[in-house]
């Protein structure tokens, strides 16, 4: 799985899957990271002149995944991108891009020192009301 945005930081995935997963740098050609408006967190939209940079997991579990899958909004589609090389991967990319443009890149350095840690908690209390659910 690409991600590019949150679950950029481990304190994040340690919140909602109890880990920091194996990770790898990577480049999403053809794609691009926004900011969304009225949201701390951001959106991939397509974008032929951008390229956009984020990490691969490569050891989530099913179980993770859909841990994942239940967290993110509803305004993400998990969309086939493509690496380099040839290579695929799955991201939250935005369903409906063309609600969100234009629109400004999103800084994880922003995100990180204005916002983390309120994130942080958001997501404990997120999980702790997915577990508690039928």
């Amino acid at each position: 799985m690409f991600v590019y945005g949150s679950l950029l930081f481990p304190d994040v995935l340690r919140v909602l899957i109890d880990r920091d997963p194996h990770r790898v740098p990577a480049t999403v050609a053809g794609w691009r990271v926004i900011a969304l408006p009225e949201r701390l967190y951001p959106g991939l939209v397509p974008d032929q002149t951008a390229t956009a940079t984020g990490h691969l997991f490569d050891d989530l579990t099913q179980a993770e995944r859909e841990t994942l899958d239940a967290f993110e909004a509803d305004i993400y589609t998990l969309t086939r991108v493509p690496l380099d090389h040839g290579r695929h991967a799955w991201a939250y990319a935005c369903t409906n891009p063309a609600e969100f443009l234009p629109a400004e890149p999103w800084s994880p350095d922003e995100f990180a020192h204005t916002h983390l840690p309120a994130y942080v908690d958001r997501c404990t209390t997120w999980r702790r009301r997915h577990e508690s659910s039928p």
